[in-house]
């Protein structure tokens, strides 16, 4: 609480504010990756699921079907225990909910205009059935980056955790520069950032990358947002009910 009475101010972004109050417990606590456990008992948990989750979307093969189960995975983040710790209820339960903002059709204009995507991923648990919409989008001929964090913070997917559930098979896997909660335009390294500001289309998974991407300019560029609400000042934001699903655009 004094680390964050004496760096908190006004200015910062609530990314770049819980990125230093991580990086701070790093540092003070000598652990470098402290939701260690949680992040291989998310992909565990995903992993587990995988054989439900296939015979859902052999009655469903539409893209919509595919953008649901990547946005129901957002709720495996061990961050947000108010919304309930039943993860599989809560997948399942997910899955009958409706997008409360659906930007289905130009999301397929988009990968029929494009033959390449920068996918931002999110939690561990969550990037396997990010897979499972990158099968989908490849099917439009569609090459596929997936930026992972360079280094842990809280659940965030790292190189370790996307090879793990195999993502360097259906995806070429870069990193941030970083170990910013989500997306911070002056932590990522300059690598990332151009590379993210020359992506003509971009799909960005979760609240921190949608938090980060606001406060950029993606002059020109298809950015599309997945996410479940989970917290108050993002679902006033996008002017919905907390707990609500998401397809939308910047």
């Amino acid at each position: 609480m004094s680390y964050l009475g004496e760096n908190f101010s006004k200015e910062l972004s609530s990314n770049a504010t819980g990125t230093r109050i991580h990086q701070y417990i790093k540092k003070e606590t000598g652990c470098h990756d402290p939701y260690l456990n949680q992040k291989k008992e998310g992909n565990d948990i995903a992993l587990s699921l995988m054989p439900k989750v296939r015979e859902i979307l052999k009655k469903d093969n539409s893209l919509e079907a595919y953008v649901k189960i990547a946005i129901v995975g957002n709720i495996l983040d061990f961050g947000t225990f108010h919304l309930g710790t039943d993860f599989d209820a809560m997948i399942f339960e997910g899955l009958e909910k409706e997008l409360k903002i659906n930007r289905i059709d130009e999301f397929e204009e988009a990968l029929r205009k494009y033959d390449s995507v920068l996918y931002l991923v999110d939690n561990t648990g969550e990037i396997v059935f990010d897979k499972l919409l990158i099968e989908k989008i490849k099917e439009y001929d569609v090459d596929v980056t997936v930026a992972v964090k360079e280094m842990p913070i809280l659940n965030d997917a790292c190189m370790e955790e996307a090879l793990e559930v195999g993502l360097d098979e259906v995806a070429t896997l870069i990193t941030t520069g970083s170990d910013s909660v989500g997306v911070v335009e002056s932590m990522i390294s300059d690598e990332f950032k151009e590379i993210l500001l020359n992506s003509p289309f971009v799909i960005s998974k979760g609240m921190g990358n949608f938090e980060g991407l606001t406060e950029m300019n993606f002059k020109g560029q298809d950015v599309f947002v997945l996410l479940c609400t989970k917290c108050p000042a993002i679902s006033k934001e996008l002017g919905i009910d907390e707990g609500s699903h998401v397809l939308t655009t910047l």
